[in-house]
């Protein structure tokens, strides 16, 4: 893969290592914690998942002063403060023993998550990599991407072993000890911000920010992100309301990081062949064609397990390039020079949505009809969503 010559490859490396424990021992973790944190606290769970959903809200609005500091060269500062954050959130964890402690600790983890996820990952790679960005960020999710295939069993197991409190010590280190020091070791020398052409400043964030197609991506990312946001939370006691067997339970949401990986490895190795904008728009129909095979699964009968095997397919590949899409939809359809503060500009909506869904899932849930109407919405946003992308690729392109 080209790149800039005094961008080491090994940053590609280093940046994967990180989002792999990232993503599993803090996003995939929830979804383990729901039922045991409910039955410690007496919480319900709607109350429960509200706590993702902080978490979520908290990373959003600081997305926008995170995107400003990273075009301007504080990518260092970013992100190796945000792993010290996360390691902040979890060690406290450890300690809760009230709804308002719960609450805290998701805001305070949150905030480090704002540092250390994809986007503050992609927007360093548009930087560094400005030639070939959506080369760089594919490759890098490729580890990302079996975030919940390492973690979601090792967590699992260690829960068994140790019980929920001490199981988040050793995920707490891995941010102190192994993130923090990796961010602060391969962010050292940011490049100068990028501009449109030599000497030229670049159009005002106004200009860009008003128009329709950087409106129309906002809503596709927005709706796309609240739906694949509000799943992981609840896939564990979604499937167990199918009544499948414990390791199925496990085994499908680890199954998705290897078929993330997967679908990114095809869109790596055969993107180059195809035309880029209908391969953006094909992608995100994967996940509303997923969430539809998932709803038909309570009715299939002895078939119930081979559509659960087909969502995993579907979904999981279809979420794995779709984090590419969602990571360069601006940066291709609107400006390259400004995507994370663009990006960034997104942070109200994108919490809102990624917010308010998990805690939807959770408040729509009834003993009776169990995730089938939050599953019903869901699916209604991610077509909306899938539609406003379409739109946007036609105003943008000449």
């Amino acid at each position: 893969m080209p790149t800039r010559t005094d961008q080491p490859a090994s940053l590609i490396g280093w940046l994967s290592f990180t989002q792999l424990i990232s993503w599993g021992s803090v996003f995939y973790l929830f979804a383990l914690l729901l039922e045991p944190v409910e039955r410690d606290l007496g919480l319900n769970r709607a109350d429960a998942s509200l706590a993702f959903s902080l978490a979520l809200l908290a990373e959003g609005l600081l997305a926008w002063p995170v995107g400003r500091l990273i075009d301007r060269g504080h990518e260092r500062l970013v992100m190796t403060l945000g792993s010290l954050v996360v390691a902040l959130g979890l060690a406290l964890h450890t300690q809760v023993d009230s709804l308002a402690g719960y609450y805290s600790v998701w805001l305070l983890l949150g905030v480090g998550l704002a540092g250390t996820l994809y986007p503050p990952a992609f927007a360093v790679l548009i930087r560094r990599y400005p030639h070939d960005f959506r080369r760089a960020i594919i490759v890098m999710t490729f580890l990302g991407g079996l975030a919940s295939t390492v973690f979601m069993p090792l967590i699992a197991w260690l829960m068994a072993e140790l019980g929920w409190r001490l199981t988040l010590w050793p995920l707490a280190a891995l941010h102190l000890l192994v993130c923090a020091p990796i961010h602060a070791w391969v962010l050292r020398d940011a490049p100068p911000p990028l501009r449109a052409q030599p000497h030229a400043p670049p159009a005002p964030l106004r200009h860009h920010v008003l128009s329709a197609p950087y409106l129309l991506v906002g809503v596709f990312i927005v709706l796309l992100m609240a739906v694949t946001a509000a799943l992981p939370a609840h896939m564990v006691s979604l499937l167990r309301s199918y009544a499948l067997p414990e390791v199925w339970v496990i085994a499908v949401p680890a199954a998705v990081g290897l078929l993330q990986v997967g679908g990114r490895a095809l869109l790596y190795f055969f993107e180059h062949h195809l035309d880029l904008h209908r391969v953006n728009r094909l992608i995100p129909c994967l996940i509303p064609t997923g969430l539809l095979i998932l709803l038909l699964a309570p009715w299939a009968g002895t078939l119930q397990t081979a559509l659960v095997v087909l969502f995993v397919a579907v979904y999981g590949m279809g979420n794995g390039m779709l984090t590419i899409v969602k990571g360069t939809a601006v940066a291709e359809y609107v400006s390259r020079e400004q995507a994370a503060s663009l990006n960034g500009a997104l942070g109200l909506p994108m919490a809102l949505g990624r917010a308010t869904a998990p805690w939807l899932l959770g408040l729509m849930w009834t003993p009776e009809g169990a995730y089938t109407s939050g599953l019903i919405l869901m699916l209604g946003l991610a077509l909306m969503g899938v539609l406003a992308l379409m739109l946007a690729q036609r105003l943008a392109r000449p």
